[in-house]
C-alpha cells in the first residue's frame, strides 16, 4: 500500500524540469500582489473581544476559512483566526475531564488565545499577523505562503495599513492560469506530474471510512495536513474530508459527538463540500493544472485505475514546482 497513517510528513517528489523552467517564476516576479486582488471580494475582520463561538459561526455564515483579528485596545492586527484553531480546540477539549466544550464557547477570542493549551497545540503557529504589502511581488507572496506553511496571506494597503484582500494559493494559481496562453509555453507542461515529481506519493495521511471523526481531527493535528482521503478496507477512495469541513460542526452544533464514523460524517455534510477531484499518474501537468484551477479545489487525489490512492497533488506542490523550484528554493521541506 502506498500510504500509511503514521509519520509526520508525506514524502514529496523531487521536481525535474528542463531549461525553460523559469517562465512562471519570472511572471510572478513581474507582477504585484495588488494585481491579483479581485475587483470585488469580501474580507471579514474580527475583534478579539468577540466570543469564540460567535467568531467561528461568522466564518461559517460567510463561507470563509480565516479572518484577521483586530485588537481594539492596541489598535492593531494581532493575528488570524483559522479553522486550524477550531480543530485544535475540539481535539484538546473533547476528551478533557477539566474543560467542557460549552465552557470554551463563552471565552472571548483574546482570552481563548491565551490559554495554556495553545503552547502545545499551536506550537507551529505564528504570533502576530503575517502579512504582505500590496506592492510586493507575487513571487514573494508564494515564498511566504509556503515557507511559513500558511494558507492565507493578508494583503495590506502600504499607506493605510488596511487589509485589502486575503491572498491564497488558489487565487495566485488562478491569476497565473488567466495569463497562461500569453506566456511562452514550457515543454514540461506536456510531461506527467509523476514523471516531474510533483506531489506527495508515499507516507500519505489517509483515514479509513470506519474510523471516527475524532481520529480525523487527530491526524489533522499530528500530521498538519489540510485534507484526508477517506478510503474503504480495499484502499479505494470514497471521499475527502478537509479542514474546512470541520468548521461546519460549529454551524450544526454537532461537535459533542466525535465518535461517529467517517462514513456517517460524510453523509452529514450539507454545505461547502469540495468533493473528491482525482487525477491519474500518466496525466500531464497542464491537464492537472487546468483541472485544479477550473474546479477551484485545493488538491487532487492521484489514483490508479482501481481508484486506489497513489498520491496527492496540492496547490502548494504546484506553486513550489512552477515558481520556487526554478529559483533553487524548496519551501516545502519540514
Amino acid at each position: 500500500m502506498p500510504f500509511s497513517g503514521s509519520g509526520i510528513h508525506g514524502r514529496r517528489g523531487s521536481f525535474r524540469f528542463g531549461a525553460d523552467c523559469g517562465v512562471f517564476m519570472d511572471f510572478m516576479k513581474s507582477h504585484s500582489c495588488y494585481e491579483a486582488v479581485p475587483t470585488s471580494s469580501k474580507v471579514l475582520l474580527l475583534d478579539t473581544k468577540l466570543q469564540v463561538k460567535a467568531a467561528f459561526l461568522a466564518l461559517v455564515s460567510n463561507g470563509l476559512r480565516a479572518a484577521p483579528l483586530w485588537d481594539s485596545r492596541r489598535q492593531r492586527f494581532v493575528g488570524m483566526l483559522t479553522i486550524t484553531d477550531f480543530i485544535n480546540s475540539l481535539h484538546c477539549f473533547y476528551r478533557s475531564p477539566l474543560v467542557q466544550m460549552f465552557e470554551l464557547e463563552r471565552h472571548r477570542i483574546d482570552t481563548w488565545r491565551g490559554l495554556a493549551f495553545q503552547k502545545v497545540y499551536l506550537k507551529h503557529s505564528h504570533h502576530g499577523l503575517i502579512s504582505i504589502s500590496a506592492n510586493t511581488s507575487l513571487f514573494e507572496a508564494v515564498l511566504m505562503l509556503l515557507r511559513f506553511k500558511i494558507h492565507r496571506l493578508p494583503v495590506l494597503d502600504p499607506e493605510s495599513g488596511d487589509v485589502l484582500h486575503i491572498l491564497t494559493h488558489k487565487r495566485i494559481l488562478k491569476f497565473l492560469y488567466l495569463y497562461l496562453q500569453t506566456l511562452p509555453r514550457p515543454r514540461f507542461l506536456d510531461q506527467s506530474v509523476l514523471d516531474l515529481g510533483i506531489g506527495t506519493f508515499s507516507d500519505l495521511a489517509v483515514i479509513q471510512d470506519s474510523d471516527s471523526l475524532f481520529s480525523a481531527l487527530t491526524l489533522f493535528v499530528q500530521r498538519r495536513v489540510s485534507a484526508l482521503p477517506v478510503v474503504d478496507q480495499q484502499g479505494h477512495v470514497v471521499g475527502l474530508y478537509s479542514r474546512f469541513d470541520v468548521i461546519n460542526l460549529a454551524a450544526q452544533k454537532s461537535y459533542s459527538d466525535l465518535e461517529v464514523t467517517m462514513t456517517e460524517t460524510l453523509k452529514r455534510r450539507t454545505c461547502f463540500i469540495e468533493g473528491v477531484l482525482k487525477c491519474y499518474p500518466q496525466e500531464s501537468l497542464e491537464t492537472v493544472l487546468q483541472r485544479i484551477v477550473q474546479a477551484q479545489v485545493h488538491r487532487l487525489v492521484m489514483v490508479d485505475s482501481a481508484d486506489r490512492v497513489q498520491g496527492i497533488v496540492s496547490l502548494s506542490d504546484l506553486l513550489q514546482a512552477l515558481v520556487l523550484s526554478p529559483a533553487g528554493i524548496n519551501a516545502l521541506l519540514p
